[in-house]
């Protein structure tokens, strides 16, 4: 832990993810106003003592809605990388650890999900399925268990010729059992590397898939569709774009920073001395 919190990533890393769940944990009690409540007679309102960021088209306060907005985000991100990381470890681990027709069944259709630019593959999805929040979790969760199951693959691949997982096989232990308690275990590191990575590309993704108008449909905030509705207004009132982007850019460089403050800790090769 000393090592961690002398690392610089690792630490503002810590510092802004910690700060983004409090924000989305705390939303009700530090939102000033109700992010849907509308006042169309001062709407483009420029930053001022009440409004510290301003009101948007529709006269709304554009701090509230950020603060809302970071629930989404969080809720997106939380949801994807959960499902996509279960789905993906259990794929991998059973084409690792069995290899064969079942290793070869799963790595062609992750070469199938991989041969299609992952983004426009999520919006195929979407436009297919409508757009929602749940419809974009389940378009994410498809594109993203991908990169899981290759990981997790290669991982056991080594470790299932381990010693200690010979000698668990030769004393009778059944295949669920040892890759549960031998096999998985000593793989997670770089899991759980991945998926504090893989958080940051969802806020992103889900951002990207409401800017273009397929992801949470209105009134509810998103930093996606606040950035959408602010590009008309660059001209005019560029602060209902500045708010929202900078919002997206801290959460998604937090969440880096996190994720190579991990890799020098957890994974020895890039392990430094300090």
């Amino acid at each position: 832990m000393k090592r961690l919190l002398r690392n610089f990533a690792f630490t503002a890393g810590l510092l802004l993810t910690v700060a983004l769940v409090l924000v989305a944990i705390a939303a009700p009690l530090l939102s000033p106003f109700d992010p849907n409540t509308q006042d169309t007679i001062r709407r483009l309102e420029p930053p001022s003592h009440g409004h510290p960021l301003g009101l948007d088209d529709l006269g709304r306060d554009v701090l509230s809605r950020i603060i809302w907005g970071s629930r989404v985000s969080l809720r997106v991100g939380f949801s994807v990388v959960i499902l996509a990381s279960l789905i993906g470890v259990t794929l991998g681990a059973m084409a690792g650890y069995f290899g064969g027709w079942m290793d070869t069944l799963i790595m062609r259709i992750t070469d199938i999900l991989l041969a299609f630019p992952g983004i426009l593959l999520a919006i195929a999805l979407v436009a297919v399925l409508g757009p929602s929040l749940n419809n974009v979790v389940l378009a994410l969760v498809v594109i993203g268990w991908v990169g899981y199951a290759r990981l997790v693959r290669g991982q056991v691949l080594k470790v299932r010729e381990m010693e200690y997982v010979v000698a668990a096989r030769a004393m009778g232990a059944r295949s669920p059992r040892v890759i549960m308690r031998h096999v998985l275990p000593n793989v997670i590191n770089p899991l759980i590397v991945m998926a504090t990575l893989g958080l940051a590309g969802t806020i992103l993704s889900e951002a990207a898939l409401s800017f273009l108008g397929l992801g949470v449909q209105p009134p509810t905030p998103s930093w996606g569709a606040m950035l959408t509705s602010g590009r008309r207004y660059l001209g005019l009132a560029n602060h209902l774009a500045i708010w929202p982007g900078i919002a997206i850019m801290l959460a998604v460089m937090g969440l880096n920073f996190l994720g190579d403050g991990l890799i020098d800790a957890l994974d020895p090769k890039y392990r430094k001395d300090m």
